[in-house]
């Protein structure tokens, strides 16, 4: 039974043991295999900037060149993770990850093929279209089997991928450059794009014979669990008022909050990929010439985030608390980009900072997707979830190009990090003032 404390604006919440057995049911069954789809699904993202310091050597594009097939990437995310979100709710979550995952191995491991900046954007733009719609889907597809009270853990140890992506991308990707340079005639970054590409392709064969679309399916868990469940799912959404729809979808756009919410992950996402995509060649304009070497100091801070951001989920969780647990990520983010331009040259201390930033911009993006999922309401979630994540995705489309230009001009990534620094700042700000508190009173939920 979930209890909720009748005296707190932030509610902490307490479960029965047999509660808390099924939810941990529930994440050993489906979280173990949706990690490594997401870890597979941000390799195949963010490799990109790992791999240009290789493909320099044999294709010559420009910091803008490459800035761009970075951003374009998600402008296909853009244009189709509305419609990939609503036919998941449609068809469910087997065939849409079927669909999803096998199409996006294919097209990454096809840009090992790329010889041209023509080839190499479209590649990059059908990578995002076909991958749009994985991480909103998943989003939407927990709120089937976690209530409120409980999504925020499951979000953030789902988002462990991402970290997990970036602890391995570094040692991965600059092993593979490294050591499979030249064989059977291919460079380093070609056979990377493959290696990492690939296991999508087999992922979606199996996620679609493995996962079930809802619970009321799930033939590991009983009757009696399947009912409790039920009860818990359905009592959350009666609670919250997120039981029956405010409207129709167009209602939706005209919500203030729908817009706020995006702007808000409009500037997490562009501020987070700015660094996810730079952290490469800023490293190595700390004095670090070979490759591999790069990729083991990026897995550093990744390393120690994977435990931060379970931890600060699992603190939202136990307070019901998202704004100022989402506030202060923001403001390790804003320090630890300050850190770095006043570092410079000292790679422990650079180290350091970007450790700080790290932790806070992983554990803000499950607190953030935590919130939205309790604003919106349940039966316009899958296209409001996809909404918000479309929207917040024009941040990584455009920000590579503008740090690109600004640190062309000023020959320094200082005033890129500041730029970064201020837009983690804002979104905070942001949050903290539109998106109130989630709980006043709440009963009791009901024992079996």
């Amino acid at each position: 039974m979930a209890h909720y404390a009748p005296d707190r604006k932030t509610a902490a919440v307490q479960y029965d043991p047999q509660d808390e057995a099924l939810f941990s049911k529930i994440s050993w069954r489906l979280l173990p295999l949706l990690i490594v789809c997401y870890i597979i699904a941000f390799l195949d993202r963010v490799n990109i900037g790992f791999a240009q310091l290789q493909m320099r050597e044999t294709l010559p594009f420009s910091d803008a060149a490459y800035a761009f097939g970075a951003g374009v990437f998600f402008i296909g995310y853009l244009l189709f993770e509305v419609p990939s979100n609503l036919i998941l709710e449609r068809i469910g979550a087997r065939k849409t990850l079927l669909r999803i995952m096998f199409c996006w191995g294919l097209v990454a491991s096809a840009m090992m093929f790329v010889q041209s900046t023509t080839v190499f954007y479209i590649l990059r733009f059908l990578l995002g279209a076909f991958e749009a719609g994985f991480f909103p889907g998943i989003i939407l597809y927990l709120t089937y089997w976690y209530p409120g009270p409980r999504r925020g853990k499951a979000i953030a140890l789902f988002m462990t991928g991402a970290t997990i992506a970036y602890l391995l991308a570094g040692p991965m990707s600059g092993a593979i450059m490294t050591y499979m340079d030249g064989l059977m005639g291919y460079r380093g970054w070609q056979w990377l794009f493959v290696v990492q590409g690939l296991p999508a392709t087999f992922l979606g064969l199996f996620a679609f014979f493995y996962l079930k679309d809802k619970p009321e399916d799930a033939n590991w868990l009983s009757a009696d669990e399947k009912s409790r469940l039920r009860q818990l799912l359905d009592d959350d959404a009666a609670l919250d008022g997120r039981g029956t729809s405010h409207g129709a979808f167009g209602a939706l756009l005209a919500s203030p909050k729908v817009w706020v919410m995006s702007l808000v992950y409009f500037l997490v996402l562009g501020a987070t990929y700015v660094m996810v995509f730079w952290a490469p060649t800023l490293i190595k304009s700390w004095g670090v010439k070979d490759v591999f070497t790069v990729g083991l100091l990026s897995s550093i801070a990744p390393a120690v985030t994977i435990f931060a951001m379970v931890l600060i989920g699992r603190s939202s969780d136990r307070h019901n608390e998202r704004r100022r647990h989402f506030m202060f990520c923001c403001s390790l983010c804003a320090i630890g980009a300050v850190v770095l331009v006043f570092t410079q040259g000292t790679l422990v201390l650079s180290l350091l900072g970007l450790v700080i930033l790290t932790v806070g911009q992983s554990s803000a993006t499950p607190l953030f997707f935590a919130a939205t999922s309790e604003v919106i309401p349940k039966k316009i979630a899958a296209g409001g979830i996809a909404l918000v994540s479309s929207l917040g995705n024009l941040g990584p489309a455009v920000m590579p190009s503008v740090v690109a230009f600004v640190n062309t001009a000023t020959g320094t990534p200082n005033a890129s990090l500041y730029l970064v620094a201020g837009f983690w700042l804002l979104a905070g700000l942001i949050l903290m003032a539109v998106v109130k508190t989630r709980i006043v009173a709440r009963p009791a939920l009901a024992t079996t």
